[in-house]
C-alpha cells in the first residue's frame, strides 16, 4: 500500500513513547511502533477534518485554534 500525505516516522514515535514510559528498559517493537504511527497520523487527519467542519458550521472560511478546542473533547472521547 502506498503512502499519501504526511507520516510520522518511527524514530519519533519511540521517542514520545519513551518518554511516558516508567521503566527505561521497556522496548517496542517494529510492528508496535508502524501501529502507533498509524493511529497517530489517524488521530490528526480525524482532528483537522473535524475543526474544518467547526469552521464551516460557524461560517468561517479558516480554521483557528478555537474550533480545534471544541472539537477536542468529543474526539478524545471518541479515540
Amino acid at each position: 500500500m502506498e503512502e499519501t500525505g504526511a507520516v510520522f516516522r518511527k524514530e519519533l514515535v519511540s521517542k514520545l513513547l519513551h518518554l511516558h514510559f516508567t521503566d527505561k528498559k521497556t522496548k517496542v517493537s517494529g510492528d508496535a511502533l508502524q501501529l502507533m504511527a498509524e493511529l497517530l497520523k489517524i488521530f490528526v487527519v480525524e482532528a483537522a477534518i473535524r475543526s474544518v467542519r467547526q469552521a464551516q458550521a460557524e461560517g468561517l472560511a479558516r480554521v483557528d485554534v478555537e474550533q480545534l478546542e471544541k472539537v477536542l473533547p468529543q474526539l478524545l472521547l471518541d479515540f
